[in-house]
């Protein structure tokens, strides 16, 4: 294999995952590695496709909204690939700033509840 290439096990411990979800990523076919007899190597290409996957991940994406955007890089190119990424972000965003005000609407309602609960028991003392 090329001095470039990560074995199975140096994949794992270069992206910190668990070798469970680098064999579900090969399996969903995120991920191709070279396979030689049983080992797997991972070249340039795998490696820079595990960086966008958990960078997807992080940012939420699905595995399967991942998958689609690695392979229209493949079927239709850069360009193709990078008006898609914007359009996942915008939907993506939205959804998080959704999330947000859900989010700042709890906390707000239970600091209420809180701040209500500890005026009633500074009453009844």
């Amino acid at each position: 294999m090329s001095e470039s290439s990560l074995s199975f096990k140096e994949m794992c411990a270069k992206f910190d995952v668990t070798p469970r979800t680098l064999r579900y990523y090969e399996y969903i076919e995120l991920l191709q590695p070279e396979k030689e007899g049983r080992a797997r190597f991972y070249g340039p290409r795998e490696i820079a496709r595990m960086t966008l996957i958990l960078r997807g991940r992080r940012f939420g994406f699905s595995l399967e909204e991942i998958r689609q955007w690695l392979l229209i890089y493949e079927e239709k190119g850069t360009s193709a690939q990078m008006e898609a990424w914007v359009e996942l972000a915008t939907r993506q965003l939205d959804s998080l700033a959704e999330q947000r005000a859900q989010l700042d609407e709890t906390i707000a309602e239970l600091r209420k509840l809180r701040d209500d609960t500890t005026d009633t028991l500074r009453k009844s003392a």
